[in-house]
């Protein structure tokens, strides 16, 4: 059994995806504390001139979890996101069967980030195909404080002898608590698959809409098709 783990993003990227169909078990860290100015209110879609950012303005203090992270809905940000969907992918293949879910995410009412950004997370996985169970670690007591202590019990509590973390673990994660629990840690290789997008030329690495938008339901194929193997 192989589990990992991650903040939940807002409209995530490919790579993320990548690696929650790589595992048996998935758990959305929805405990941790929000960064700003990262991918957990925010991710990039593709324009004509590049890209730009789809931002969820927020409320927040020092330090917060994302649980605690209220939405600020006094400005329009999901009209916005909407109709620069609308108008990015207006000529995409698949817009017609994405659009419409999209619309319907951006119109719930959220509690705070946490839940809008799960729900995202949720729908786009859902899209892509990917099949893999979600545990929220809300929803579990008894989790350590320290990052890979907490991993390290997640791990125990589902019976997963692997961990598979993102590439840049190797440059922070300490390898002794799991060594001692008899986990093996594995890195996600990410290969991003080439498609044709909306506009000419290609960018990597925006919101995982970008591929559904242009391949549609399913697309996770895709992504399978250029995977590379965890070291």
């Amino acid at each position: 059994m192989k589990l990992a783990a991650h903040q939940p993003q807002y409209l995530p990227w490919l790579g993320y995806f990548d690696k929650m169909d790589r595992v048996d078990l998935f758990v959305l860290l929805d405990t941790v504390q929000f960064k700003k100015n990262e991918w957990q209110n925010r991710n990039r879609i593709r324009t004509t001139d590049g890209w730009q950012w789809l931002t969820v303005p927020v409320h927040h203090r020092f330090p917060m979890t994302i649980r605690e992270v209220s939405i600020d809905e006094a400005t329009p940000w999901r009209r916005k996101h909407r109709e620069a969907l609308r108008i990015q992918y207006a000529r995409s293949a698949c817009r017609g069967a994405i659009q419409p879910v999209i619309d319907r995410l951006l119109q719930e009412p959220c509690a705070n980030l946490s839940e809008l950004n799960v729900r995202t997370v949720r729908v786009l996985a859902d899209l892509l195909g990917v099949r893999t169970p979600i545990v929220l670690a809300s929803s579990l007591e008894g989790l350590p404080e320290g990052a890979d202590d907490r991993l390290v019990a997640l791990c125990r509590r589902f019976g997963c002898g692997t961990y598979l973390a993102g590439s840049g673990g190797r440059a922070y994660m300490d390898s002794e608590p799991y060594r001692r629990a008899g986990i093996q840690v594995n890195f996600q290789v990410f290969r991003h698959p080439i498609y044709p997008q909306a506009h000419p030329g290609f960018t990597p690495d925006l919101s995982a809409l970008d591929l559904l938008m242009n391949g549609g339901p399913g697309s996770i194929e895709l992504v399978r098709s250029a995977r590379q193997e965890a070291a």
